[in-house]
């Protein structure tokens, strides 16, 4: 596996890779998709800060991934198993 050094442009900053010979255009694809999703925030929002939409695509593609939702559905769940485990004591400090 060569390593080649490589340069990406993100958000008008350019980056110095070292990556896998074989992942480049994976790489570079991966960073014109990000461009893509900026330009399209920047289009849609009054926002021109490339932090702020570099931020933006961050929460958007966090999303996208489902991991609010998995912690959101973990924190429901634990909050059952609190409610029946008072339940379970309740019931067996009865008897």
């Amino acid at each position: 596996m060569s390593e080649l050094s490589i340069k990406v442009t993100i958000a008008n900053r350019v980056y110095p890779l070292s990556v896998a010979h074989e992942e480049e255009e994976e790489v570079r694809k991966a960073a014109a998709y990000i461009n893509d999703r900026i330009k399209a925030l920047e289009s849609s929002f009054a926002v021109k800060d490339k932090l702020d939409l570099i931020a933006m695509l961050a929460l958007e593609l966090t999303m996208e991934k489902g991991h609010g939702k998995e912690e959101l559905q973990n924190d429901q769940l634990i909050d059952q198993l609190t409610a029946i485990t008072s339940r379970l004591d309740e019931a067996l400090t009865l008897k």
